[in-house]
C-alpha cells in the first residue's frame, strides 16, 4: 500500500470518548485478566486517534494550502485538548488501578512513568489555553511557510535559499542573508504577537497547574526523568567553558582557509573557498544510492528501507506552500514511519537521508510497541539514533558526494561540534524568557542577543543591524512550537560521537550490535537505561564531555588541509 492510499477519517469525538471512558472505567477490577484486556483495547483505540492525528498533520504539512486538510489541522487545534483530555483520565485509572502492581510486571515501566507526568500537566479547566496554544503553532508554520522571497529573479522559499547561503560568491552569500533576514523583518510584528502570545499563554497554563514557571512545567513534559533543570544548567556551563575554545579553533581555521580577515555572520556557512560539499545527483538518484547504502549497512536496515521506498513513505522536495524543516513520524496503524524533508542541493539532502532515516529505522524496529506514547523514546534518547546513524553511513558518503567525500566529512563533524554551543544558547534563551513573562518583545531580543555573543562569538552581525538587535530566533520553529525541545540534541550529540568514534575511529565490532539494540527498545526504557545498553557515558558524568571533545578535537585537527580543497 502507497502512502497516498493510507485512508483518512476524522474521528467522530462524542462516539469515540464514549467507547473510550467505557473501557477506562473497566481498569476498576481486581481480575487481572479483565484489567489487561481493557489496557489492550485502549491502546488500540489510542493508536487508531494517533494515526489520523499523524495523517491529517503530514498531509497539510506537505500543502499549507490544500484546504480540505487546512481545515482538518484547525479541526485537531480545537480537539486535541479534549483527546488529551481522555488520555488524562486513562492515565489516573491506570496508576489507581487495583491491579497496577501486576500491570507494571506486563507493561513497560515508561508507560507508568509517561502517566505520572501527564497527571502533573493536565486539567480540564485549561483546555481553552491548550487549544489556542495549538492554534498560535499553526500560525507560526504557516507563516513561514508562506515566505516568498524574490531573489536573483525568482520567487523562493526559505529553504530554497540555502544553496546562496553558501556561494563562493561572497556578495550572493550577504544578499541571501539579509533577503531571508527581511523576510523576517518585514513581518517582525506578527512573530512578536504570536510568540509575546505564546509565552502568555504558556504561563498561565503552568502556574495554573502549580509551576513557578513553564520551564518547569516543560521539563515534566519532556520527561526529563534521569536529570534536572540543575543538571542542565551545569552542562550548559560546562559547554561554554570547554566546547566555545574548541569551536574558535575551527572558526579560525575557517576564515584563513577561506581567505579571510575575519568571518562575517554570512561567511560561516561557507565552509571552502572552493565550496561546500554537495550532493552529487538527482533527488530521485540520491535516493535510490541510500537504498543501496542500507541494503549494504545490515538486513535490518535493508528491510526497513525497502518498505520506506516501496509505501512512499519520504516526501522530500521544497515547493510552494509545504512547511520548512524536516521530522520523522510513525503512522501507528500502518506501522510506517514517514520522513518530511526539504530538499535544496546542499549537503543537508543527504542529512536529512541519514538523520531522519536513523528515527525511521528506531521505530521501524519498535513496532513491537502497542503504546503510541513509547513507539519513540523521549527526545534526548531518540536523537541519539538519528545523529548515529549519520556517522554511521559514513562509510557509503562516496556514492553521495564523490571526490568531495572527505571534505563532507570534515565539515559534517566540524558542524557537529559547532552546534553545541547554538543549541544550548536555544535552552537558555528559553529558560530566561519564561522565568520572565512579563518580558517586552524587545527584552526578548536583547536577551537572545546577549547569550548569542557568549555561547556563538563568532557571529558578526555588523552588517546586519537586524540581527544584531537579536532577531535570529524567528527562524527556530522549536522555540515556538516545541518549547524546550532543544538542549536534547546537544545531549544526543555528545553521545552520537561516542558512536562515531566507535564505529569510524576505533572500528569496535560492538557498535553496531549497541546501536540496533537501543532502537529495538524503543521508548521502553529511560535515557541512563538506554545509554547503560548501548554502553555509551552520559553526558551528565564527570569528565565524559572532556574526552567526547578531546577526541572529535584531535581528529579534526589531523585532518591536511590539503585534503579539503
Amino acid at each position: 500500500m502507497k502512502f497516498s492510499e493510507y485512508s483518512y477519517q476524522r474521528p467522530d469525538f462524542d462516539s469515540y470518548q464514549k467507547e473510550y471512558l467505557t473501557w477506562v472505567k473497566k481498569l476498576d477490577t481486581t481480575d487481572v485478566s479483565e484489567a489487561i484486556q481493557a489496557m489492550d483495547h485502549l491502546n488500540e483505540l489510542r493508536r487508531q486517534v494517533d494515526t489520523a492525528m499523524n495523517l491529517a498533520s503530514i498531509r497539510y504539512s506537505i500543502d499549507t494550502k490544500d484546504a480540505f486538510y487546512e481545515a482538518e489541522d484547525d479541526w485537531w487545534n480545537e480537539y486535541l485538548p479534549h483527546f488529551e483530555s481522555l488520555d488524562f483520565q486513562f492515565y489516573q485509572a491506570l496508576l489507581s488501578a487495583p491491579t497496577v502492581a501486576e500491570l507494571r510486571e506486563k507493561y513497560p515501566e515508561t508507560l507508568f512513568l509517561f502517566a505520572e507526568s501527564r497527571v502533573k500537566l493536565f486539567d480540564e479547566k485549561l483546555i481553552p489555553l491548550f487549544q489556542k496554544e495549538n492554534q498560535l503553532a499553526s500560525a507560526y508554520s504557516k507563516l513561514v511557510a508562506s515566505a516568498q522571497i524574490d531573489f536573483e529573479g525568482e520567487l523562493r522559499t526559505i529553504p530554497q535559499m540555502t544553496p546562496f547561503s553558501q556561494s563562493t560568491d561572497r556578495s550572493v552569500r550577504k544578499a541571501a542573508q539579509l533577503a531571508v533576514t527581511d523576510f523576517f523583518v518585514t513581518h517582525e510584528a506578527e512573530f512578536d504577537a504570536i510568540y509575546d502570545e505564546m509565552v502568555k499563554v504558556r504561563d498561565r497554563i503552568a502556574k495554573s497547574l502549580g509551576f513557578a514557571n513553564y520551564g518547569e512545567f516543560a521539563d515534566v513534559k519532556m520527561n526529563r526523568w534521569d536529570y534536572n533543570r540543575s543538571m542542565i544548567e551545569t552542562y550548559r556551563k560546562e559547554i561554554l567553558e570547554k566546547v566555545v575554545p574548541a569551536t574558535k579553533v575551527l572558526y579560525d581555521r575557517q576564515a584563513k582557509r577561506n581567505h579571510l580577515t575575519k568571518l562575517k555572520n554570512y561567511d560561516l556557512s561557507l565552509v571552502y573557498p572552493t565550496g561546500n560539499a554537495k550532493p552529487q545527483g538527482t533527488p530521485e538518484e540520491l535516493v535510490a544510492a541510500a537504498q543501496k547504502m542500507y541494503q549494504e549497512m545490515s538486513p535490518e536496515t535493508g528491510t526497513f528501507f525497502d518498505f520506506m521506498k516501496d509505501q512512499d513513505l519520504l516526501d522530500l522536495l521544497s515547493k510552494p506552500g509545504k512547511q520548512t524543516g524536516g521530522y520523522c513520524t510513525y503512522i501507528a496503524d500502518y506501522q510506517a514511519p514517514f520522513i518530511f524533508a526539504n530538499f535544496n542541493g546542499t549537503s543537508g539532502d543527504v542529512d536529512v537521508l541519514t538523520h531522519e532515516a536513523g528515527h525511521a529505522f528506531q521505530c521501524f524496529e519498535s513496532r513491537w510497541i502497542k503504546e503510541p506514547e513509547i513507539v519513540f523514546p523521549n527526545f534526548e534518547s531518540c536523537e541519539i539514533h538519528s545523529m548515529s546513524m549519520e556517522f554511521i553511513a559514513w562509510p557509503w558518503m562516496e556514492h553521495f558526494f564523490k571526490e568531495q567525500t572527505q571534505k563532507y566529512k570534515f565539515a559534517h563533524l566540524s558542524d557537529a561540534l559547532e552546534f553545541l554551543p547554538y543549541g544550548v544558547l536555544v535552552d537558555h534563551f528559553q529558560q530566561e524568557v519564561y522565568e520572565h513573562p512579563e518580558w517586552t518583545p524587545a527584552e526578548r531580543k536583547a536577551c537572545w542577543r546577549k547569550l548569542e555573543r557568549q555561547y556563538c562569538p563568532e557571529r558578526d552581525y555588523s552588517e546586519d543591524e537586524n540581527l544584531d538587535r537579536g532577531l535570529y530566533w524567528f527562524r527556530q520553529g522549536h522555540i515556538f512550537q516545541d518549547p524546550f525541545y532543544y538542549i536534547d540534541y546537544t545531549l544526543a550529540q555528545v553521545c552520537a560521537f561516542q558512536f562515531w568514534k566507535r564505529f569510524q575511529v576505533d572500528h569496535d565490532e560492538t557498535a553496531w550490535a549497541d546501536y540496533l539494540a537501543i532502537c529495538q527498545v524503543g521508548g521502553t526504557k529511560t535515557f541512563l537505561e538506554i545509554l547503560d545498553i548501548a554502553h555509551l557515558r552520559s553526558p551528565f558524568e564527570a569528565g565524559a564531555l572532556d574526552e567526547t571533545i578531546k577526541a572529535v578535537a584531535e581528529y579534526l585537527q589531523e585532518v591536511p588541509e590539503d585534503a579539503l580543497g
